[in-house]
């Protein structure tokens, strides 16, 4: 199947690739609850030699740089109580933690999560997270901007892999809350 972005040789509907996904994520694949069809969602075998963003986009396509997102969790801080949430961007911008995600979190302080608090809560290699197969009850903030295309490119949990999601699944998934301005320049 071709894919409707980027230059892959090979995308296939991730529910024929649950094996190529970490295990919370193949389960989200498999328990799919949004109004887009799971087998809208494409898998891209990607080679992890090629992550750093300039020279991925180099090979697998420059459309990818303006149609890409990025996956992060950050942690809110208040009175003693700590809330982990991912945020989704578009790769060109980055994540507003002290404004727009301390706000909705109601935290008094925000920051990005470290790495081992972010493999280990999302059972998902670092470099590779992505908002489906998040934890249960973990706010997903995802920017306005991510929503309105007609494709995004994400992690798959992997480094190898990546998911092409339709921007408008992103608003549909368990947690999520479609924020303007998450993502600045």
């Amino acid at each position: 199947m071709r894919a409707p972005i980027g230059h892959f040789d090979d995308a296939r509907p991730a529910p024929a690739c649950l094996d190529e996904l970490t295990g919370p994520v193949a389960d989200a694949v498999r328990h799919w609850p949004g109004s887009v069809p799971a087998d809208q969602i494409l898998y891209v075998d990607t080679d992890p030699r090629w992550a750093d963003t300039a020279v991925f986009v180099e090979r697998y396509g420059r459309d990818l740089l303006e149609r890409s997102a990025n996956c992060v969790v950050v942690t809110g801080k208040r009175a003693g109580e700590t809330t982990l949430a991912a945020c989704v961007v578009l790769s060109t911008t980055r994540v507003d933690v002290n404004g727009v995600v301390r706000r909705r979190l109601g935290a008094r302080k925000a920051s990005f999560a470290g790495m081992d608090t972010a493999t280990g809560e999302t059972g998902m290699e670092y470099g590779g997270i992505t908002p489906l197969g998040l934890p249960d009850g973990w706010p997903v903030l995802v920017d306005a901007a991510v929503v309105d295309l007609p494709y995004v490119l994400v992690g798959s949990g992997r480094r190898r892999g990546k998911l092409l999601v339709p921007g408008k699944a992103f608003a549909e998934l368990p947690g999520a809350v479609v924020l303007e301005g998450l993502g600045v320049f």
